[in-house]
Formats: C-alpha cells, sequence, structure tokens
C-alpha cells in the first residue's frame, strides 16, 4: 500500500498531473469518476494568494468528491510561498504540493518553477519552511535538472526528504528540453532505488498507453505514475492502464455517445463552476481532444468550438451522439 502519511493511495496510484488551465475542478471530477487516484490543482502563485486575486483564489476550489487532493503553490519568494502556505491550508486540502517543475518562461524567469532547479540551496530552504509552516503533508513536482548539465534530481531528493517532503513526483525531462523530445525515465529510476530514500517516488512524462505505464513500473520500479497530457480530453485512461496491469486485457475505448456524455458532463459544470460566458469559453481547448481521431467530423468540431452558445453547444452534442454510426475512428 502507498501511503502519503496516513493517505492511503493503493498499491500502485495513478495520478493526475497539475496541469495550467486544464486542471480545473470539473476536469478533475472527470478523471476521479475514471479511475485517477490522487489529483493536483492548477498552480497557485503564492503572490496571488497574498494579493487575494480573484483567479488564484478560485482555483483553490476543492471538493469532498475529489479528496485525496492536493493544492499546488509557486513561488520565488521564500516568506510568500510561507505566507501561502498557511491561506491554503485553511481550505483543508489533503496535501500541499511545491512546484518546482514547471518550464513555462513567464515563471522560470522569475525564478520560480523549474526555475528554482537553478538554485537547489534555496530551493530546499523554500521546502523546508513550508514544511514547518504547516500541519499537512508537503509533497513536491519537479524535473531532472534545469539543464544537461546540472540534472542533480537525485541527490535534490535526498536533500527534499530530509527537510521532510512525504513524496516527489519527478517528470523526466529538463528544464530546457520543455516537453520536446523523449522523457528520460532513467534517473526517475535511480531516485526510487537509492537505498536513502523512504517516501514515494512518483514518474511522469510521456505515458501515454496502458502498455508504457506497465513497462515503465517494471522497469524503474517507481510507487506510482503520474499522467497529465494523455488524459486531457480522455480521462479513461487512468481506468484503461488499472485494466492493463490487473489483466493483461485492454478495456474498449470509449465510442462516441460516451465521449458526447463526458463532454457534455465537463461541459455543464464548468459553466456551473465559472458561469455560462468563461465556462463555455474555456471548454473550447478540450473539444478537439475529445473527439480525437474521428473521420470527418471537421464541421462539427468548427461547430462546437467557435459557438458561444450553451443551448447550441448541446444540441450539436446532440446530433453527434445521434448519428453516431455515421462516425469512424481512423
Amino acid at each position: 500500500m502507498v501511503k502519503i502519511r496516513d493517505i492511503e493511495l493503493g498499491e500502485f496510484p495513478l495520478l493526475l498531473a497539475p496541469m495550467e488551465d486544464v486542471s480545473d475542478p470539473p476536469f478533475r471530477a472527470l478523471c476521479k469518476k475514471h479511475g485517477a487516484d490522487l489529483m493536483y490543482t492548477e498552480f497557485i502563485s503564492s503572490e496571488g494568494l497574498i494579493r487575494d486575486a480573484a483567479k488564484s483564489v478560485q482555483k483553490m476550489d476543492i471538493y469532498e468528491y475529489e479528496r485525496p487532493v492536493g493544492i499546488q503553490i509557486f513561488g520565488y519568494d521564500i516568506e510568500s510561498m510561507r505566507e501561502a502556505t498557511k491561506i491554503i491550508e485553511k481550505t483543508n486540502p489533503d496535501i500541499i504540493d511545491i512546484n518546482f517543475g514547471c518550464p513555462v518562461k513567464k515563471v522560470t524567469c522569475k525564478g520560480a518553477g523549474a526555475g528554482m532547479l537553478q538554485d537547489i540551496p534555496k530551493l530546499v530552504r523554500m521546502t523546508d519552511e513550508i514544511v514547518k509552516a504547516t500541519n499537512l503533508p508537503v509533497t513536491v513536482k519537479t524535473r531532472l535538472g534545469w539543464d544537461d548539465q546540472s540534472k542533480f534530481v537525485v541527490s535534490t531528493a535526498e536533500k527534499l526528504q530530509d527537510v521532510g517532503v512525504e513524496a516527489i513526483s519527478i517528470h523526466g525531462r529538463t528544464r530546457v528540453q520543455l516537453y520536446k523530445g523523449d522523457a528520460d525515465w532513467t534517473l526517475i529510476g535511480e531516485v526510487k532505488n537509492n537505498p536513502r530514500m523512504r517516501i514515494p517516488i512518483f514518474g511522469n512524462g510521456d505515458i501515454d498507453t496502458p502498455e508504457k505505464a506497465v513497462e515503465y513500473k517494471n522497469r524503474y520500479g517507481v510507487d506510482g505514475i503520474m499522467i497529465g497530457r494523455a488524459s486531457i480530453g480522455y480521462p479513461w485512461i487512468f481506468n484503461e492502464v488499472k485494466h492493463f496491469m490487473e489483466t493483461g486485457t485492454h478495456l474498449a475505448p470509449p465510442g462516441i455517445r460516451e465521449r458526447v456524455e463526458a463532454t457534455r458532463e465537463h461541459l455543464l459544470m464548468s459553466v456551473n463552476w465559472k458561469g455560462p460566458t468563461l465556462g463555455v469559453a474555456e471548454m473550447k481547448r478540450h473539444y478537439t481532444n475529445y473527439f480525437k481521431g474521428i473521420s470527418h467530423f471537421k464541421e462539427l468540431r468548427m461547430k462546437l468550438v467557435t459557438s458561444f452558445d450553451l443551448n447550441e453547444i448541446l444540441e450539436t452534442l446532440d446530433y453527434i451522439a445521434e448519428h453516431e454510426n455515421e462516425f469512424q475512428f481512423v
């Protein structure tokens, strides 16, 4: 049984990666429904929380059905991160996660996210202060290093454990790589198999099929796998991986009607959470993914992504479901 403190996550948990503009409550609800064992919010700016910025505060919304769920924060200033930790603690998440992995330039140029990988002593000091500031378990999401010359994740993981971090998720790329090339899990395996390490180590990067999940589990010995981009528009991947691990066989992939139902559910939750204008607008990034790989779908996809009228979008989804036999997967 993999545990973060007293939070039981199962024998081999599958985690939903925190993804900016993706892993909001509606999306997390679908991933939970389809087998995710632990989820994290989108990353939240410590400075935004301290200023009480509406967008940052809204990102802290969590719901009972999501548990266990972690709130993820990022920042460069240690005192701001301490203050943000105190603010987050009042919302009662199960876990506080520190983002030392975001590679986006507007984050790293300020020294936050993966930018912290250029200053490991400060990264460790910050983590130590956050652990001391809360009674909640603290976890970390990070990368192999800043670039090929600074892949210090093995020693960094030891230091993070020493200051009280209770689990680490590692993306198998450097910051310089962004999301290019193949994720290298070799160092993730070294962290996991380091005899000094006692806490759960989760691997992240390029897991997009059940076969790859099983292969990497067996090859690198990680305690669980964090799935990000492969879940966008395809929350079914969590149960598909679990089923394959248990049986060696594949679950039938979702058909047109199942995809329509998931899209409708996601859309209505998004409208309920963000309001009709923003809820409809922010769903546009998901339609292409929900209906990926379907032939003769371009015209309907355009209707979905260009309409701002909720009823019109729901009517288009109804049409797709009613004509499911006219579509094929390619």
